[in-house]
């Protein structure tokens, strides 16, 4: 028996990856397989080679975590991807997938694409939203997958994990994963109408970066609710910064409750008022 990773996964065809032969071979699942469980990029699975291009699937292991959209199990880290224009920055969706990602138990970390883009005014922008979200706890690495800026940081996040990119339709997460990996994907064009990327890839495919290493290309997308994953009540433990504080009631949603030390830390500039405002948000939107 030999143990495999799910790597590629579109409608009927699985790829799985064996560490042993350093070869991807076409998985297929027994009966009991189908009968028990679906089968997903980044599982790991347990089978037999049937024969040189195929590995009979005979299980599949627990998963420590599984990513709805996209669809991908076993996520160590989410990098997404976001620039500052072309398209605009929209700190809410991004605010959205930090909640959602923790959430699911996957580390995030968060790309700036395209800062070969960037005038110097744009640039001390840039560096506000750094102070921002580095303040709260979360890794930030403006990137140009054009000048390659930032490309040797981001390689140090991925290695020995399974990581996958996120984030909206244009950001250039294929453009940023052909430099990382040396292979040149399909990339997609930013209309001049809407200012939007257009969809380039679809299914789900884990890239090889080194032994252990792999990366996830997936579909762009321009909106999330984070509430649709949980409970507005638990929105508060994800938002890092908030858990620095703690008020005088264990229940505190940090809205209207007096004593309440995270609003008090929004006051005194501890907390960014970008981050409160978009948590707030989120609670209305549920309302």
């Amino acid at each position: 028996m030999r143990k495999g990773l799910v790597v590629d996964r579109e409608a009927q065809m699985i790829g799985v990856y064996l560490f042993e032969e350093k070869k991807i071979y076409r998985g297929i699942p027994r009966k009991k397989v189908l009968k028990k469980t679906r089968i997903y990029a980044g599982d790991y699975v347990i089978g037999s080679l049937v024969d040189k291009e195929t590995f009979a699937i005979e299980k599949v292991e627990e998963r420590k975590n599984f990513l709805v959209r996209p669809p991908v199990a076993n996520v160590d880290k989410v990098i997404i991807v976001f620039t500052l224009k072309k398209p605009d920055f929209d700190s809410f969706l991004l605010d959205n997938l930090l909640v959602v990602y923790e959430y699911l138990g996957a580390e995030p970390v968060i790309v700036f694409n395209k800062i070969d883009l960037l005038n110097e005014d744009e640039r001390k922008e840039l560096k506000k939203w750094k102070d921002i979200y580095s303040n709260a706890g979360y890794d930030f690495i403006p990137v140009s997958a054009v000048s390659k800026e930032g490309i040797d940081e981001l390689k140090d996040y991925l290695r020995d994990n399974i990581s996958v990119f996120a984030g909206p339709s244009g950001v250039g997460k294929s453009s940023i994963l052909s430099v990382l990996i040396g292979v040149e994907l399909k990339v997609g064009q930013i209309s001049e109408k809407t200012d939007r990327g257009r969809h380039t890839t679809t299914g789900v495919r884990l890239y090889q970066f080194n032994e252990r290493s792999f990366i996830g290309d997936t579909p762009g997308f321009s909106s999330v609710d984070a509430l649709q994953f949980m409970d507005r009540r638990e929105l508060k433990n994800y938002f890092r910064e908030f858990l620095r504080y703690r008020c005088r009631f264990s229940d505190c949603t940090h809205t209207d409750e007096p004593g309440c030390l995270v609003k008090e830390a929004v006051e005194k500039g501890e907390i960014s008022k970008e981050r409160y405002r978009n948590y707030i948000r989120m609670i209305d939107s549920s309302k």
